[in-house]
């Protein structure tokens, strides 16, 4: 998955310039809000059993309601904790799909690598996340959990964590402000101090630095699994503002080459499909970026029939495209002619109000990235035009004329908005960061810096192996001779750190 690099409201060290932001000036814009009807919400599910859908007129902030779970515990803000029940299944199967941290899990039961780590997480709250959750806790350690995005939350499986008495913060649909007041709930609690960090975009990381800097310097260190995170730890190394060390999970091969490829491949027709109902055979498609994010977009659309489009600024990435059979445009020359834009880039004001205003009656527009500021979401919200809400995450923003575009989850993240991910990929995400958590929880004094590590391939190697028997894959032995003659060790790691793994898009 690819996240928010420098993203609106930022000041030059990645943090959060909230003076700047305040002082925005508020503009006002029409809405029609259309009450979901029965079909509307059989027609659109996130795989969630019951909530799932999220309404803007939700009446009661979960911040107003009583929290309490049917042991009495209270250190926890959810949508319904009655619901817990139907996470607990979510879970269950997501366990099933999880080979690899369902090994660590066993592994680490007795030994406990993690007694007495104290982590602060700030990720999607989903069914796969809680079995990571679950895994930490079984190898020692406490946690403290804010969701990282307002509209990815499982609202079941964050009340099933709640039941168990973990302190959870975050429900599908959250405001700006309560987004931030989960992450103060989940870094700030009295009588326990954080040692580690686990974070998807860095927020949770920039929050405590700016807020609670003394607290911050007492980390062992941070884990980042996302490319905006990772973006903003080296804006924090080159200006010498990261006195810890940080774990650079998004740029380890099982992470990046997997659950930014496989894992988008999957879920970008599902988002659509999901939102739109529609027929991909024929469509036109702009992609925005051909990272691994673009690729696994691309050779999904492929195979459904459409006829991609790739933007692309490194030349590298646009040869490759090339070479996978893809036409290179610029959106300037591509945007009046095509059906559906995603974007995956990274980056910000990609696709521009100037782009929307020359979209085609009834563009569908989505964003495959973490940030939010990819699509220039805000230069819609003009008095001149209408949004009506037309289901869960799907809103018409009409121009004067009667021309519509049709807006998936206002420029967020769509495939773990209007989706869910596969718990298969997500195994090998959640090993690495486990794997890299007690690497920094275990490491001696002074060992890591305040700097960004990447994990050693012989980790990388061996997340892969924990998930090679559900495919009852047989891994070729090298004999001594053929180790001497390649210069390895019989158990790895077989690669240089610098080689490059290739990817073929079918």
């Amino acid at each position: 998955e690819m996240n928010k690099a420098t993203a609106h409201g930022k000041d030059k060290d990645g943090n959060d310039n909230k003076t700047a932001k305040e002082a925005k000036p508020t503009v006002s814009f029409r809405t029609r809000l259309r009450t979901d009807s029965l079909s509307s919400n059989d027609s659109f599910s996130s795989g969630s059993y019951s909530e799932s859908s999220y309404s803007s007129t939700s009446s009661v902030s979960p911040r107003e309601k009583e929290q309490k779970n049917s042991k009495g515990f209270t250190d926890f803000c959810v949508r319904n904790i009655k619901s817990a029940e139907f996470g607990r299944r979510e879970i269950e199967i997501a366990e099933q799909e999880m080979p690899g941290i369902m090994i660590l899990r066993v592994k680490y039961a007795e030994s406990k690598p993690l007694k007495s780590a104290k982590i602060i997480g700030c990720t999607h709250i989903t069914a796969q996340t809680a079995v990571l959750i679950e895994t930490l806790i079984s190898a020692g350690a406490s946690v403290r959990w804010a969701a990282c995005n307002i509209y990815s939350t499982q609202n079941e499986v964050a009340a099933a964590l709640a039941e168990e008495g973990i302190p959870v913060f975050g429900w599908k649909g959250q405001s700006e402000d309560d987004f931030w007041w989960c992450i103060e709930k989940a870094t700030n609690s009295q009588n326990w101090q954080a040692n580690l960090i686990l974070d998807n975009g860095g927020d949770a990381t920039h929050y405590m630095k700016r807020k609670y800097l003394n607290k911050f310097k007492l980390l062992k260190g941070v884990v980042e699994e996302s490319v905006t995170g990772v973006h903003r730890l080296y804006q924090m190394t080159k200006n010498d503002s990261l006195p810890i060390p940080a774990m650079n999970i998004n740029d380890s091969v099982v992470k990046g080459k997997f659950d930014n490829l496989y894992c988008c491949r999957e879920a970008v027709i599902d988002s659509l499909k999901k939102t739109t109902d529609i027929m991909f055979g024929g469509k036109q498609v702009l992609v925005c970026g051909y990272g691994e994010v673009g690729k696994g977009c691309c050779s999904a659309l492929r195979g459904m029939g459409a006829i991609a489009y790739v933007t692309e600024i490194d030349p590298i990435c646009a040869l490759q495209a090339c070479m996978d059979g893809f036409k290179v445009i610029r959106v300037d020359d591509a945007i009046r002619i095509v059906d559906i834009v995603i974007t995956a880039t990274g980056n910000k004001n990609v696709i521009r109000r100037e782009h929307m205003n020359r979209m085609k009656n009834g563009c569908i527009v989505c964003n495959m990235g973490h940030t939010n500021s990819e699509i220039d979401v805000d230069s819609l919200r003009t008095p001149d035009l209408t949004w009506e809400r037309v289901r869960s995450h799907v809103d018409h923003v009409v121009w004067p004329d009667g021309r519509r575009i049709v807006l998936i989850a206002e420029g967020r993240l769509a495939n773990l908005t209007c989706s869910n991910v596969p718990s298969f990929v997500v195994s090998i995400t959640a090993c690495t960061q486990m794997l890299a958590l007690i690497e920094l929880f275990k490491a001696q004094p002074k060992k890591y810096k305040g700097d960004v590590y990447l994990l050693p391939k012989k980790m990388d190697e061996y997340v892969a192996s924990l998930h090679l028997a559900g495919f009852e894959a047989q891994v070729t032995e090298l004999s001594d001779d053929q180790c001497q003659y390649l210069g390895v060790s019989r158990n790895g790691p077989f690669k240089p750190n610098y080689y490059r793994y290739s990817i073929f898009v079918l």
